[in-house]
This record gives structure tokens, C-alpha cells and sequence, in this order.
């Protein structure tokens, strides 16, 4: 499910995504024909519904959007006055989820891999951010629940990359900071302190016998 990923702030979109121009299906040729038409003046267009859907076509060529981020988009549109009805943003929600240019279940795993793979992000730091994006509950623990269970090696992964530039600072502050920074990327307190531990007793591994010495008390 989970592939090489674009930056989690502007998640690219998918193969049935508005923004790629490979798509042949008649609807979105009829869509993007119809955007490529327009132009700023398409805002004082008397068609409230037809100026929400390109705004939103808009947004979606430069960024992958949940249904709720998109739906918030077509609350906020105001045409000389006239706002969507609460109907008319359904309406609109479940056509371009229909046609797939609205998929949570897509965009939650592009940000799953995202946050792995850039971040070295654990579950809950990755639940936090899906939550952000408006994903829903359900979709973000079906997400997480394809992730193989590898907290910990992910963690002391994460926790190597960091351990050699601390390894200037006394034994006590450094392990701090390090466990700190685990934390803030989504691992539990045990993972991270285990992590933590071992990647500053490995950087320190082979200095000589006056270094700092990380010894797990456990």
C-alpha cells in the first residue's frame, strides 16, 4: 500500500487525481476543459455551483485534499452573495469521490508513507497528522493497521541518525534530548527510551575508556 511518497505538505496526487494529465476518463477531460477555459473573471460567474467546482478542481491540481479539507473549501465559497447549501457540498463531495478525485483511504496511506519514510514518524505522531487532515477515525486505523508492527526498529533507526550529534553533550542531557525527539514523533515512552539508549551506547562504542558510557540499568 505504501510506495516512495511526496512531501506530506503537499501529498501528490494520485493516477485518478485531476492533476494528472494521463486520465482519459470523459469526465475529466470534460472537467479540466472546462477549467483550462476559465479565467479570474470565472469568480463573478452567477453559477454558484460551477464556480465551487472549479475552485475546488483548482485546489486539487496542486494538492491532494480529504473530503472534509475540500469540503471546507466549498463552505467558504461566497458567489455575489450566494453560498452552497449544506445539499448542494454533499452533492459535490460524493461526485468527485465517485470519480476518485476525492479518496481518503488513498491519501491517508501517501501520508502514512510520507511520515515514515521523512519524518521517521511513529503511530501516534502518524494518527496526529491524518486527524489534522480531517481523515476519519476509521480510515486512519485501517492505515496504521498496514504497517507491519515496527515501532521499535523505526525508533532506533530514527534514534541512530540523531545519537553521534549528541555525543558531545554528558550522558544524562543527551539521553534526554534524544528520548525527547522520540517522543515528539509518536513513540511511547518504553520504545523511546530503549531506543534512545542503544543508539548512544553505540555511538559511543569504541571511544576510549574515559568517554561516555550509556549502560541500560534494566
Amino acid at each position: 500500500m505504501f510506495g516512495s511518497s511526496a512531501d506530506d505538505e503537499r501529498t501528490g496526487p494520485s493516477d485518478r487525481h485531476p492533476a494528472r494529465g494521463n486520465h482519459r476518463s470523459a469526465g475529466l477531460r470534460a472537467l479540466n476543459d472546462s477549467i483550462d477555459r476559465i479565467d479570474d473573471s470565472a469568480t463573478t460567474a452567477p453559477d454558484v455551483r460551477a464556480a465551487a467546482e472549479e475552485l475546488l478542481v483548482r485546489k486539487l491540481r496542486s494538492r491532494s485534499l480529504s473530503a472534509s479539507e475540500a469540503r471546507l473549501i466549498l463552505r467558504g465559497v461566497d458567489q455575489d452573495g450566494a453560498r452552497l447549501d449544506a445539499g448542494t457540498v454533499d452533492d459535490i463531495i460524493d461526485e468527485f469521490t465517485r470519480r476518485g478525485y476525492l479518496d481518503d483511504a488513498q491519501l491517508a496511506g501517501q501520508l502514512v508513507a510520507a511520515g515514515i519514510e521523512r519524518k521517521g514518524q511513529g503511530r501516534v505522531a502518524l494518527s496526529r497528522a491524518l486527524a489534522q487532515r480531517g481523515i476519519p477515525r476509521e480510515v486512519i486505523d485501517a492505515a496504521l493497521d498496514e504497517l507491519p508492527d515496527d515501532d521499535a526498529e523505526r525508533a532506533l533507526e530514527y534514534a541512530r541518525s540523531k545519537a553521534r550529534s549528541l555525543s558531545r553533550l554528558d550522558a544524562d542531557t543527551a539521553l534526554r534530548r534524544l528520548v525527547g525527539q522520540l517522543a515528539r514523533r509518536g513513540y511511547n515512552g518504553g520504545i523511546a527510551m530503549s531506543a534512545a539508549k542503544t543508539a548512544l551506547a553505540e555511538a559511543t562504542f569504541g571511544r576510549p575508556a574515559s568517554g561516555v558510557r550509556f549502560v541500560d540499568s534494566d
